[in-house]
C-alpha cells in the first residue's frame, strides 16, 4: 500500500520506518524542513534502537521519504497514519489534542477520494468522534473520510519491535470498510499471528489509557513497597521474584526503581485519572492519583536514601549521575527520573554531573545548570558519590576494580538495582541499592 504518516517523532519516525520494513512506500510529514532533510537523508533526529539502520535502508531504495507538503502526501496515499503530538494541556491533566485537530484541518482540503484515517496518538475518548466529524464537514470527499483509532503500545528503547512484532494490534473502526483497509495494511503482521483486536472507537480509545495507567499503578505499587523494605530491613529484590511468580500478578514491569517517565506514561496517567473524573468514575480516579503521588514523591525518597548513604545532606558534595534517559534504549528526557533526582540534589547544593551514553545533547537543553559528561570514566573525576539512575547495560558491566582510582570516594547508590552489589563491595565499594538492607 501507499502510507503516509503523518508527524515525525518518537512515535512517527518508528511508525514510518516499519511501515517500510513490511513492503508498504510510505511518505513521511512533518513541518520542520530541517527534521525532513535530515530524514531524507537517512539521518536519525532520535535515539531509538534499531532505527537508524531501517531508516538508512528504505530511505536509500527510495521505499520511505519524507515531505513537508500535506498535498503531496493525499496524493500519495491511501491510508494516512496520525502520528503528532499530544502533550498535557495547560490545566496538567487532559490531553492538549490540538496537533491532531490542526494537522486533520490541513490534510482535509486535499482529501479528493475515498480514505481513511488512522490515529496513533494517545486521547481523550471522544476524540476519534469529534475528528470524523470535523474531516467528514472539511473534505471534498465527505463521509467517504473515516477515521479509525489504532493505539500504539510501544515501549521507547523497543519501539521497532514492538511495531513490527507487537503482543496485539488494536484498532477501534466505524465500518466494515474501514476495517478491511486496516487489515489490509497490517496484513504481513496478522500473517505471522500477531491477533487483532476490532472495536467500537471509543473503546481503543480507553484500551491505551487502562494500559498505561495500570502500568503506572504496577510501578508505583512496588515503588511503594519498596519503601516499606526500606523501613523493615527487608529485600524488594526477594519480594519481587516471589510475588511475580503468581500467575495473576506477573513478574513484568515489577522493577522497584525511581519511578516512570517518558513523554507517554506521565501524561497518560494523568489523562486517564481526569478522564475517570470526568466519566464520574471517583473511586478509580482516587486510585489513580494514589499512584501519581508514589510517583511524584520518588525524588525525594531518592535523596533520603542518597544522604542515608553518605551520613550527610549533598550540600557541597560532588557527585555523579549515571543515566539522564527516563530509560535505556532511548535519548528521550521527558519527565526522566534521573534528571529529576539529579535536578533536586543540585538544588541542595550539591555539584552535579551526568553521564549518559545517547542523551547528554536533549538533556543539556533542558537542565542546562548541570555538568555533562559524555564519557564514563571521565564522569568520575573527583567524584564523592555514584548515584545509578539509568539502567543502560554499560553500567553493569562497568569493573569497578578499574574505576575505583577515579573517585574521592568508592560509594555508589543504585536505583535501579542494576550492579551486582557483591562484585562491587568486594573491590572496596559502599554501595546502597533501592529497597535493600543496607550491607557494611
Amino acid at each position: 500500500m501507499r502510507v503516509s504518516v503523518i508527524g515525525c517523532g518518537h512515535l512517527g519516525i518508528p511508525h514510518a520506518a516499519a511501515m517500510a520494513e513490511i513492503g508498504h512506500e510510505v511518505i513521511g510529514v512533518d513541518l520542520d524542513q530541517a527534521k525532513i532533510d535530515r530524514l531524507n537523508a537517512g539521518e536519525c533526529p532520535i535515539y531509538e534502537d534499531g532505527l537508524p539502520e531501517l531508516l538508512s535502508t528504505h530511505t536509500a531504495t527510495g521505499r520511505l521519504r519524507f515531505t513537508t507538503s500535506l498535498a503531496e502526501a493525499a496524493e500519495f496515499a491511501d491510508i494516512h497514519f496520525l502520528a503528532v503530538g499530544t502533550p498535557i494541556d495547560a490545566d496538567g491533566r487532559s490531553y492538549d489534542t490540538g496537533q491532531i485537530f490542526g494537522a486533520a484541518r490541513a490534510l482535509a482540503p486535499h482529501l479528493t477520494r475515498s480514505t481513511v484515517i488512522v490515529g496513533k496518538s494517545t486521547v481523550t475518548v471522544g476524540t476519534s468522534r469529534d475528528l470524523g466529524a470535523l474531516l467528514v464537514r472539511l473534505s471534498p470527499a465527505g463521509e467517504d473520510v473515516e477515521v479509525v483509532w489504532n493505539p500504539e503500545f510501544l515501549r521507547e528503547g523497543h519501539a521497532i519491535d514492538d511495531t513490527l512484532r507487537p503482543d496485539r494490534i488494536v484498532v477501534g473502526v466505524p465500518s466494515a470498510r474501514a476495517e478491511d483497509a486496516v487489515r489490509q495494511v497490517y496484513a504481513p503482521l496478522l500473517a505471522n499471528g500477531i491477533p487483532l483486536f476490532v472495536t467500537d472507537p471509543a473503546t481503543a480509545e480507553l484500551i491505551k489509557g487502562a494500559a498505561n495507567a495500570y502500568l503506572g499503578m504496577k510501578i508505583s505499587f512496588i515503588n511503594g513497597v519498596a519503601d516499606m523494605c526500606t523501613a523493615a530491613g527487608a529485600d524488594v529484590q526477594q519480594l519481587t521474584e516471589a510475588i511475580g511468580l503468581d500467575p495473576r500478578i506477573g513478574r513484568g514491569g515489577l522493577n522497584a526503581g525511581p519511578g516512570y517517565g517518558g513523554g507517554c506514561l506521565p501524561k497518560d496517567v494523568r489523562a486517564f485519572t481526569a478522564s475517570a473524573r470526568t466519566l464520574g468514575a471517583t473511586e478509580a480516579a482516587t486510585m489513580l492519583r494514589a499512584a501519581e503521588e508514589v510517583n511524584e514523591s520518588r525524588p525525594s525518597a531518592a535523596l533520603k536514601l542518597i544522604e542515608q548513604t553518605l551520613g550527610r545532606p549533598v550540600d557541597g558534595v560532588r557527585i555523579t549521575v549515571w543515566g539522564a534517559s527516563f530509560k535505556a534504549g532511548t535519548d528521550d528526557v521527558r519527565e526522566s527520573p534521573a534528571l529529576a533526582i539529579a535536578a533536586l540534589m543540585h538544588q541542595r547544593g550539591a555539584t552535579v554531573t551526568v553521564h549518559d551514553p545517547h542523551a547528554v545533547p536533549t538533556a543539556l537543553r533542558r537542565h542546562p545548570e548541570l555538568d555533562y559528561c559524555e564519557d564514563l570514566e571521565d564522569s568520575l573525576t573527583a567524584a564523592e558519590l555514584i548515584v545509578l539512575a539509568t539502567e543502560w547495560p554499560h553500567f553493569r558491566e562497568a569493573d569497578p576494580k578499574a574505576l575505583a582510582p577515579l573517585v574521592a570516594d568508592q560509594v555508589l547508590v543504585d536505583l535501579r538495582n542494576l550492579i551486582d552489589a557483591d562484585a562491587w563491595r568486594m573491590a572496596g565499594w559502599t554501595v546502597r541499592q533501592l529497597g535493600r538492607p543496607a550491607q557494611e
